[in-house]
């Protein structure tokens, strides 16, 4: 086995790993309004996420392939040392890692998509490879600010319509009925994420198979690229994300039904509609977090925890440099092992 391809097969399994860690860190997005609103119990809501995380992997590929427009590798690398292409991918991917796992642990609901995209960056720019910052900037900044600005407009307009057209329906009856109704948005939540985050790993696994000459930038994705990166997402959310969970279903605000669904509705019509219309890889956290946010808003300002909403928007400020900081550390610590070999 040439070192390209063992470096290529290395690349492949920590962006599964990736995948794994997106799945678990971000399964409270699609399920933690449920669960805090009792309308599904932890484990039901659980394998409801995974089975739709597997399903909507397989409903594009445009979002994959502005993953994979991210950084662009000279022609004469890929020709002569693929090596250092495939070391850079790596080190994005461990970047993204490192910044998941340390949100994961303090339980901060921070963006595994912008930690992805800030790897890659972080590590192109170690490597001395070109950042598509026209991609980045009209795929991933101008959505990382907009969709939780509408996220929360949304929630809160939505919600007051709810609020509007229930006000004659006793509270008791309108929770029961909502309880059964977010059932069907806390599944279209789960298949817009895994729409939307699993399409994210299957473009850096397109990536390395570029970079070690086994794809070339205009091929489709192959299958067998898409049913690993929805196995591993729907896994990963399988496993859980308790701490998450914990401080986006509850710390926030108390949700009652009929905000837990309005919250999840708003989120997964973002998801789908960024990912359709603009291929943008829009975080999926910072969409159901601003939605929630903007529900709970229509009790009054101060029935949401801003305290809370804080550090998580400290978290999402610190998202990028963060990432691409762990990821150009770790291509030096790579790039140096394998000049040593």
């Amino acid at each position: 086995m040439s070192m390209t391809l063992a470096i290529v097969i290395a690349v492949i399994l920590v962006a599964l790993v990736f995948d794994y860690t997106n799945g678990f860190h971000d399964a409270a997005n699609a399920i933690a309004t449920s669960v805090s609103t009792r309308a599904l119990t932890p484990r039901v809501a659980l394998i409801l996420a995974a089975v739709m995380n597997f399903v909507g992997a397989f409903l594009g590929q445009k979002v994959a392939q502005t993953v994979a427009d991210v950084i662009a590798f000279p022609d004469d690398m890929l020709d002569n040392d693929p090596v250092h292409a495939l070391v850079i991918v790596m080190a994005g991917l461990l970047g993204a890692i490192t910044w998941n796992m340390v949100t994961w642990y303090f339980g901060l609901p921070s963006s595994s998509s912008h930690a992805l995209i800030g790897g890659l960056g972080g590590a192109a720019i170690a490597g001395g490879v070109t950042v598509k910052w026209d991609t980045v900037v009209d795929k991933v900044l101008i959505p990382m600010v907009l969709s939780p600005l509408f996220a929360f407009g949304a929630g809160f307009v939505v919600m007051l319509g709810i609020m509007w057209a229930f006000r004659r329906m006793k509270p008791t009856k309108a929770n029961r009925g909502f309880k059964v109704a977010q059932t069907v948005s806390a599944a279209a939540m789960a298949l817009g994420h895994g729409l939307q985050d699993a399409q994210k790993t299957m473009g850096v696994i397109f990536l390395a198979l570029v970079a070690g000459g086994y794809a070339t930038a205009g091929d489709d994705l192959p299958v067998w690229v898409i049913i690993a990166a929805a196995s591993a997402i729907s896994l990963g959310t399988y496993s859980g994300g308790w701490r998450i969970m914990r401080t986006l279903g509850r710390r926030i605000i108390h949700l009652d039904p009929p905000r837990g669904f309005a919250a999840e509705s708003v989120a997964a019509s973002v998801l789908y509609t960024t990912a359709y219309v603009y291929e943008a890889p829009i975080s999926t956290t910072h969409t159901i977090t601003s939605a929630v946010m903007g529900v709970g808003a229509t009790k009054r300002l101060s029935a949401v925890r801003w305290g809370v909403a804080r550090s998580i928007l400290a978290a999402w400020v610190l998202t990028f440099p963060a990432a691409a900081s762990a990821a150009a550390a770790c291509y030096f610590v790579a790039h140096f092992f394998i000049e040593v070999v």
